[in-house]
């Protein structure tokens, strides 16, 4: 068995030393730490874990707060997770998932534990009762995500703002005026303050009315089923419509689904852009998606990064917001009569805010 001391020797350093670098209680140099790790990956030298945390009170583990039994798994949710374990990985930091409700519950007793140093919260609610426990238990936090009120809140998130304005903006130049936005259901009460949901009908509201659209939204669950249902009813109710914008990645997957067996080609007879999905879910459909492809990436490594930035006493990361870029696909096009004429530019409303 390889020990502390047999490090030691490999390293040229004392087992002090050794102890100081795995243990935490004192820096050492990184030419120092170089050798010390240099030294236990030719020895295989695996660090007690367990040890480790009693010695420093730390456990150098973070867990994610997933809501999984509320929000499905998809592509852009495995973005956050993979891109957040290997920034924690990076720091000699450990992430786990925890897939606890939005209600706190499961929540309360994990962190009573003391299982991890700290937490980051992805699914966030405008007031979510995991922001009072994480609080009043004193435990460490960073958001994926932004409640209502942010003061002393670490926090990154997806721009709605932005991500819908380049979304309508793209729509428009390529000549729709009939847009149809296919939003959460703000009416269950799992999904009634989801963040997500809120800002980004609140961000469409506003940039349709300044564009001079009528401002249609329709609300869907989230899964493919009730995509397609959505479109049943928007052929239904709103045959005139050119395009639709999407917000949940599995709605806009049934969406393409049920146009199809509508009868109606996409995108010749009408476009399909989802506001957050990323490129791996666009692939799934026929034709490919055009996407406004969600900053999994990006986000779950500057969470990361907040929590850890507290834990390890640095300066704090400013709180950031990042939009969701238009990533090319086969289910947006110009509509029927316009593809050649173009769609004209933005309209003094717009133009006065760029």
């Amino acid at each position: 068995m390889v020990t502390m001391r047999d490090v030691a020797d490999r390293a040229g350093v004392s087992i002090a030393t050794v102890s100081f670098l795995l243990n935490d209680k004192k820096p050492v140099t990184a030419a120092t730490r170089a050798k010390i790790e240099l030294a236990m990956t030719e020895l295989g030298y695996r660090r007690n874990v367990v040890a480790r945390a009693l010695a420093s009170r730390r456990t150098h583990i973070i867990a994610m707060a997933y809501p999984a039994l509320d929000h499905k798994f998809g592509f852009s949710a495995a973005e956050f997770f993979t891109s957040a374990a290997e920034a924690a990985r990076k720091q000699d930091y450990h992430l786990v998932l925890w897939p606890v409700g939005n209600d706190g519950t499961e929540l309360t007793e994990l962190v009573g534990q003391g299982l991890v140093d700290g937490v980051v919260l992805m699914e966030v609610q405008l007031d979510d009762p995991r922001v009072t426990i994480l609080q009043d238990t004193g435990t460490p936090f960073a958001m994926i995500g932004r409640t209502s009120s942010l003061e002393g809140l670490s926090h990154v998130d997806i721009d709605f703002d932005r991500t819908v304005e380049d979304a309508v903006e793209h729509l428009y130049e390529l000549g729709h005026r009939r847009l149809v936005l296919i939003s959460g259901n703000l009416n269950d009460p799992l999904f009634s303050t989801y963040g997500p949901y809120v800002r980004s009908e609140a961000a469409y509201r506003r940039v349709a009315a300044e564009y001079g659209l009528e401002t249609v939204v329709m609300e869907s669950a989230g899964s493919t089923m009730a995509g397609q249902e959505a479109m049943a009813a928007l052929i239904r109710d709103h045959p005139d419509t050119t395009a639709v914008l999407i917000v949940n990645e599995f709605a806009a997957l049934g969406a393409v689904a049920g146009l199809n067996r509508l009868g109606r080609k996409v995108p010749a007879d009408i476009s399909v852009l989802p506001l957050l999905m990323a490129p791996e879910m666009a692939a799934l459909t026929n034709p490919e998606l055009t996407i406004m492809r969600t900053p999994g990436p990006e986000l779950g490594q500057l969470g990361t990064d907040a929590l850890i930035r507290q834990l390890e006493g640095a300066d704090p990361l400013p709180p950031q917001l990042v939009p969701a870029k238009l990533y090319p696909g086969a289910t947006v096009a110009g509509p029927k009569g316009r593809r050649s004429k173009g769609g004209g530019g933005r309209p003094a409303a717009r133009k006065a805010r760029s």
